[in-house]
C-alpha cells in the first residue's frame, strides 16, 4: 500500500508539474509571438527613421540642397525605392516650398512634383508649427488628407541650424500601406491588427481596405465595431482572462470569445509600445484557442485516468506508472526545449497505446505547431548564422553587393476575379518559387514588396562572384516559372510574366539601428539602379514572358556560357548619367 501511495503521489506530482509547464509554455508562446510581431513592425518603422536621419545628414553636409530641386528629386527617388511601406516623401523649406516624391500606381513606379504648401492651412499647420518648435523627430496623429482620400500617419524630421528653422522632412504611411504590413504577418489562423493607443479605433488590419471609402475628415479611422472581422468587431464583448492563467507578460491583455462558427479564440492586445518611438499604435492578434488549451485539457484527463488506474492493484500501478512516466518525462524534456525556443530540437511526441497519453501527445504536438507558427515572425536565420561564426553583431561596412529586383507584369489583371484568399495563395506560391531559387544561390531576401522580391548577394557571406550568383538565381527563376506556367496553361489559367533587374555595386551593409533594435540591411544607390533596371524591361521588350536586364557591371562578371545581348545606354529616372544595359537570356528563350 505504501508503494502504491508513493507511486500515486509521484504520478500526481508529475501531472501537476507537467500541467504547470504546459501553462507556462502557453505564456511563452504568446510572449514569443508578440515579440516577433513587434520586431517585424519595428523593423519597418526603423527603416523610416533612418531614412529621415540620413536625409537630414545629407542636407547638413550639403550633399543635397534645399535650393537644388534636381538633386533633391534624385536623392528622394533613391531613398523611397526600397521603402515599400512609405506612400510619399516630402522635403520643404521654412516657407513651404520643396519636392514631394509619391509611390505611383504601378509596381516600382515613383512620381515627383515640386510643391508650395500653405503652412497656415488648418490641416498642416499643427504639424509644421510643432516642427518649428522642436528639434526631435516625431510621429503625427492620424490625419485624413482629402486629396489622397485616405488617412495617414506622418514621420516628421525638423531641420534646424544654430537654432534657426530651415525646413521639414516628412515620410507618410497610409492606412493602406500599414494594413499591407499586417496582411503579410497574418495567415488563415492568426490575424494581426494595429489599434490606436487610448482608443478602440483600428489603424491597420488585413481586411481594412473594405472601409477606406468610408473615411473622411470627420471619420478618419474605422472603429473596432465596424471592422470587417466579425470576431474582432465584438471586441468590447470579449471576456478578459487573467494573465496568471498562462503566466502572461503584464504588458499584454488576454481576452477570449467565440467566432461566428462557434470556435473559441483568444485575442492578445499589448499596451503602448515603446519600441515604436511615438507611433500611436499597439499590436493586437487573435488566434484559435486550441493552440493554448488543447494540451492543458489533455494533461488533466491523462492525470485523472492515471490516478484511477493506480487504484486497481499494486502490480498494475507499478506497471502503469512506468508506462506513463516515460512519455511524461519525454514531454517534460521536450517542453524545456520549447521553453528555450530550440524548436529545431523538438520532435513530435510519438503516439501511445494508452488513449490518454496519445491524446496528450497530439495536444502537445498541436501546441508546438502553434508556437512554430508564431516563431516564423522572429528573424532567427541571421542570429543562427552569427552564432555559428562566433559573433554577436555585424558592424556596418562597405561591400560589393549584387542586388536583384523582381516584379510581376500586369499583376492587377492577373488577380482580377480572384478572392482575397485566392490572391494570397497565388502570391505565396509565386514568392515560394522565387525564394527557393534565391536561397539555392546563397542569396539574402531583404524583403517581399507585395508580389515583388528584393534580394542581394555578397553579404553576410563573402562571395567570389556575387553577380554570377545573382544571375544564376535569375535564370533559375526563369526556368521554374516556365514550368509553372505550363501547368497554369494546362489548367486554363493565364501564364505569369515577370521582369528581373540586377545591378552590382558598392553598398553599406550590416546592422543598422539603435542597440535595442537593429536591422541587417543594405543602403546605397545600387538598390535604386537595380529597381530601375527591372522597370526598364517594360520598355525594352514589353511582350516578353520573362525579361532579365542587368547592368554592364554585372555582365562583365558573368561566365561566357551565359547568353547576353547588349542593349546600350539607357536613361533611368532619378539619375543624370545613363546606365549601360545588357539583357540576360535563359536557354529556353533562345
Amino acid at each position: 500500500m505504501f508503494v502504491l501511495l508513493t507511486a500515486g503521489a509521484v504520478f500526481l506530482v508529475q501531472a501537476v508539474v507537467s500541467r504547470d509547464v504546459v501553462r507556462e509554455l502557453g505564456g511563452q508562446l504568446i510572449d514569443a509571438g508578440m515579440d516577433g510581431l513587434e520586431a517585424a513592425i519595428a523593423e519597418q518603422l526603423y527603416s523610416i527613421r533612418k531614412t529621415a536621419s540620413y536625409t537630414a545628414r545629407a542636407l547638413d553636409t550639403e550633399a543635397v540642397s534645399l535650393d537644388d530641386p534636381v538633386s533633391l528629386e534624385s536623392y528622394l527617388f533613391g531613398a523611397l525605392a526600397p521603402l515599400d511601406q512609405v506612400s510619399f516623401a516630402l522635403i520643404v523649406d521654412a516657407t513651404g516650398n520643396g519636392i514631394r516624391v509619391d509611390r505611383g500606381g504601378g509596381a516600382g513606379s515613383l512620381l515627383s512634383e515640386e510643391v508650395s504648401l500653405d503652412l497656415d492651412e488648418p490641416l498642416v499647420s499643427p504639424v509644421f508649427d510643432r516642427a518649428k518648435n522642436t528639434f526631435s523627430p516625431f510621429w503625427s496623429d492620424p490625419m485624413f488628407i482629402p486629396r489622397r482620400d485616405n488617412t495617414y500617419l506622418l514621420y516628421v524630421k525638423p531641420l534646424h541650424e544654430a537654432g534657426t528653422y530651415l525646413g521639414t522632412i516628412i515620410l507618410g504611411m497610409s492606412l493602406h500601406r500599414m494594413s499591407e504590413i499586417t496582411r503579410h504577418l497574418s495567415d488563415d489562423d492568426i490575424t494581426v491588427f494595429l489599434m490606436q493607443v487610448g482608443t478602440t479605433e483600428i489603424i491597420a488590419h488585413p481586411e481594412l481596405s473594405h472601409h477606406f471609402a468610408d473615411l473622411h475628415p470627420e471619420n478618419i479611422l474605422v472603429d473596432v465595431d465596424d471592422v470587417p472581422d466579425l470576431f474582432l468587431a465584438g471586441f468590447t464583448k470579449l471576456k478578459k482572462v487573467g494573465n496568471r492563467a498562462f503566466d502572461l507578460n503584464p504588458r499584454d491583455a488576454l481576452y477570449s470569445g467565440y467566432d461566428e462558427t462557434g470556435e473559441k479564440r483568444f485575442l492578445v492586445l499589448e499596451d503602448r509600445n515603446r519600441s515604436f518611438r511615438g507611433l500611436p499604435v499597439r499590436v493586437g492578434v487573435h488566434f484559435r484557442a486550441e493552440y493554448l488549451e488543447h494540451s492543458v485539457n489533455e494533461l488533466t484527463g491523462a492525470a485523472a485516468t492515471g490516478l484511477g488506474l493506480l487504484g486497481l492493484s499494486l502490480l498494475g500501478a507499478g506497471l502503469l506508472a512506468r508506462r506513463i512516466s516515460v512519455p511524461v518525462k519525454r514531454a517534460s524534456i521536450a517542453a524545456n526545449e520549447v521553453a528555450g525556443l530550440n524548436l529545431g530540437d523538438v520532435r513530435d511526441l510519438p503516439p501511445s497505446s494508452i488513449r490518454e497519453l496519445d491524446d496528450l501527445a497530439r495536444g502537445f504536438n498541436a501546441m508546438v505547431s502553434g508556437l512554430k507558427a508564431f516563431n516564423r515572425y522572429v528573424p532567427t536565420s541571421l542570429v543562427k548564422r552569427l552564432i555559428q561564426e562566433g559573433r554577436t553583431e555585424t558592424p556596418p561596412q562597405e561591400r560589393e553587393v549584387a542586388v536583384l529586383f523582381t516584379d510581376i507584369v500586369g499583376f492587377t489583371s492577373l488577380s482580377e476575379g480572384l478572392t482575397a484568399t485566392e490572391t494570397a495563395n497565388f502570391i505565396n506560391h509565386h514568392l515560394s518559387l522565387l525564394g527557393a531559387e534565391i536561397t539555392k544561390e546563397n542569396g539574402t531576401i531583404d524583403k517581399y514588396i507585395g508580389d515583388a522580391v528584393m534580394a542581394f548577394w555578397g553579404a553576410p557571406e563573402t562571395l567570389d562572384n556575387p553577380a554570377a550568383s545573382a544571375a544564376r538565381a535569375a535564370l533559375g527563376i526563369a526556368k521554374v516559372l516556365k514550368d509553372d506556367n505550363s501547368q497554369r496553361i494546362s489548367r486554363g489559367e493565364t501564364p505569369v510574366r515577370i521582369r528581373i533587374g540586377i545591378h552590382l555595386g558598392p553598398l553599406v551593409v550590416g546592422d543598422i539601428g539603435a542597440p535595442e533594435r537593429v536591422n541587417y540591411t543594405v543602403i546605397g544607390d545600387t538598390v535604386n539602379i537595380a529597381a530601375r533596371l527591372e522597370s526598364l524591361g517594360r520598355d525594352i521588350d514589353p511582350d516578353a514572358d520573362i525579361i532579365i536586364t542587368v547592368s554592364k557591371e554585372v555582365a562583365d562578371r558573368l561566365p561566357q556560357t551565359m547568353l547576353v545581348d547588349q542593349i546600350g545606354n539607357q536613361k533611368v529616372k532619378g539619375r543624370d548619367n545613363p546606365v549601360e544595359v545588357v539583357r540576360l537570356w535563359s536557354e529556353n528563350q533562345v
